[in-house]
């Protein structure tokens, strides 16, 4: 049986492990991104656009980051001064606004989408299949963890029921943009059938 000690230095052994994994994939990430002239913020706010399929509001965007509500807001205004998207009034409710991407916005969101993948896949993949969902699993209870640490009255059932409706749309994600194997991904990407 392990002595408290132990437990404590394989806690701070975690936490440390789970923090320079993040700041590494991170790091991966800005170099990756930043090459298709986006920063990762703003990859994200697009991404989460772009997946959603159409205009967000700065909540919905910020719940889906994972942020708060005031640095989507600074993110989303220096995004509209690099003319990647535009801020929209709701017609039916002034004080609702929308964020919608611009063509520039497009244009560079799919090759930065399609590099950024590679680089993730070409990490991940090397995870036995197994291990793979392990993982998932043993972060998705950490996650709720500090979910319920940051909102005490959080209802996980309703965010684990809100993460499968926001994983239905996955496979078509991948196909969009070629990212999938299959023939319909690769006919999208432009690449010919094997």
């Amino acid at each position: 049986m392990k002595t408290n000690l132990e437990s404590e230095i394989g806690i701070v052994k975690l936490w440390r492990q789970l923090y320079q994994t993040y700041t590494l994939l991170k790091q991966c990430e800005d170099q990756v991104i930043e090459e298709h002239g986006l920063t990762t913020e703003q990859f994200a706010v697009l991404g989460a656009m772009d997946y959603f399929v159409g205009p967000m509001n700065i909540t919905d965007i910020a719940h889906w980051l994972e942020r708060s509500t005031n640095s989507i807001t600074m993110i989303v205004d220096r995004m509209v001064k690099a003319g990647l998207v535009r801020r929209t009034r709701s017609t039916s409710d002034r004080r609702v606004v929308r964020v919608t991407s611009t063509s520039k916005a497009k244009n560079a969101l799919k090759p930065a989408t399609q590099a950024s993948y590679q680089v993730i896949r070409s990490i991940l993949s090397q995870l036995p299949s197994e291990d793979r969902n392990n993982l998932l699993g043993l972060l998705g209870a950490t996650k709720y963890e500090i979910l319920k640490y940051l909102n005490p009255g959080v209802d996980i059932e309703q965010v684990k029921r809100q993460e499968l409706k926001q994983a239905a749309r996955v496979k078509e994600w991948l196909n969009q943009y070629g990212l999938s194997s299959t023939p319909e991904a690769k006919r999208r990407s432009g690449k010919k059938k094997s």
